[in-house]
């Protein structure tokens, strides 16, 4: 069973830098794609980045764009995310989860890293 770990969160001020990682265990990767989505206080979870794992197209949300870079290294069956110019609107909770075909939902989450950016 595949299991999905998140890594690198942490407190930063505003205009930091922070990288998070999503390693998969359990068994080689196998989706069709993987995302990072976060929530802050009070508010519903929302999309970050995505990126398909055979061919590493990515998309971003409109309010990360720019300042968000997501990445992956096959070998290691891990996805990053750096996150550059952080704002305190960046805190929250980030998972990374795994969409399995194009059509399917994202189904398979991480237990998520606590962000915060200090003004």
């Amino acid at each position: 069973q595949v299991r999905l770990v998140e890594s690198g969160g942490g407190l930063v001020q505003a205009g930091g830098s922070l990288r998070l990682s999503c390693a998969t265990s359990g068994r080689t990767f196998s989706g069709y794609k993987m995302g990072w989505f976060r929530q802050a206080p009070g508010k519903a979870r929302e999309f970050v980045s995505g990126i398909t794992w055979s061919g590493g197209i990515t998309t971003y949300a409109h309010s990360v764009k720019g300042r968000f870079t997501i990445s992956k290294d096959n070998a290691k069956n891990t996805v990053y995310l750096q996150m550059n110019s952080l704002k305190p609107e960046d805190t929250g909770v980030y998972y990374c989860a795994v969409k399995a075909v194009p059509t399917s939902p994202y189904d398979l989450w991480g237990q998520g890293t606590q962000v915060t950016v200090s003004s």
